[in-house]
């Protein structure tokens, strides 16, 4: 009840009188599984994260090129975000804590921009905030997709642009940025 709730509205427009109404419970019943609302959301978020995270993890397994597994990512979210609009929307919607680059689900992240720096792949200040701004594209990508009802093509052309921004911000050459681009929407 509450993941429904959450397809249409961020958590802190959501009561827990909302939430225990929708699922046809009792308040206290809320309190037994949750503390508070904001741990609700955070168990929805990362119930869908978790297994975006798993995807990701299985379809790059075999992915060497750090500068792929990144960009990669994006890929995955773009095709999750056409396929899966209301959960990706109840996963944007209650979102916590996820800009702890010591976040379990991150350490994916961290890990392939650790191995483009140390490849000389990106800036040097990609090794501080690098996991923030690729994470923040993302769901930029994520959201605008299900807000706009984008089709295949029209994500696929976002995906590109939104690759060839997130690569040349991060320090990757032009070059390399729009082959990675071009590669990545044409596979999508």
């Amino acid at each position: 009840a509450g993941f429904n709730l959450l397809m249409d509205r961020p958590i802190d427009a959501i009561s827990i009188n909302d939430i225990v109404a929708a699922a046809d419970v009792a308040k206290g019943s809320f309190f037994n599984h949750f503390d508070d609302k904001d741990d609700f959301a955070t168990a929805i978020a990362s119930d869908v994260r978790s297994e975006i995270e798993e995807q990701i993890q299985m379809v790059l397994d075999d992915v060497k090129d750090p500068l792929l597994r990144l960009a990669g990512g994006m890929k995955f979210v773009t095709e999750f975000a056409l396929k899966e609009r209301k959960r990706t929307m109840a996963m944007l919607h209650s979102l916590s804590r996820v800009t702890w680059l010591d976040h379990p689900f991150n350490h994916g992240i961290k890990a392939d921009i650790e191995a483009c720096i140390d490849a000389g792949l990106l800036r040097k200040e990609a090794k501080n905030f690098g996991v923030l701004f690729w994470l923040g594209i993302c769901h930029v990508v994520m959201t605008n997709i299900v807000e706009q009802r984008m089709k295949r093509p029209a994500a696929a052309e976002q995906l590109k642009e939104m690759l060839i921004l997130g690569l040349s911000g991060l320090g990757v050459d032009e070059q390399t940025s729009n082959k990675v681009g071009q590669q990545l929407s044409e596979a999508l």
